[in-house]
């Protein structure tokens, strides 16, 4: 007998700034969804072409609710000016940073939990 787990994948997706107004409105998403030890919580950044200090606050805050919930959150399509941001703060190497989505996938995928008895 052979037994997965399946990784329920949660997407968000931001767009244009995440300043003190797009990270309110990401804070609210966020929150809207109950962390799950079964879940990946997936932060597509590929429209974000603008974040500053405040910014950061919810996806820190984020991070800390997935990981305080034993579930996985990690960034992807993040562009040049957000990622100097994320590499000046040293949070780079905090979350984990796919380059696409579907490398996440992949990783996943690889790392899918397989019970055999």
């Amino acid at each position: 007998m052979t037994l997965t787990q399946e990784l329920q994948v949660i997407l968000f997706k931001p767009q244009q700034s995440i300043d003190l107004q797009g990270g309110m409105a990401l804070s609210e998403q966020m929150a809207r969804v109950v962390p799950q030890p079964d879940q990946l919580w997936v932060i597509d950044l590929a429209e974000v072409d603008f974040m500053d200090s405040s910014g950061l606050v919810p996806l820190v805050q984020g991070l800390k609710a997935a990981r305080q919930s034993g579930c996985r959150l990690v960034l992807c399509n993040v562009q040049a000016p957000v990622r100097l941001i994320l590499e000046l703060t040293q949070l780079d190497s905090v979350f984990e940073i796919f380059n696409a989505y579907d490398d996440i996938l992949t990783n996943v995928k690889d790392k899918s939990l397989v019970l055999a008895d």
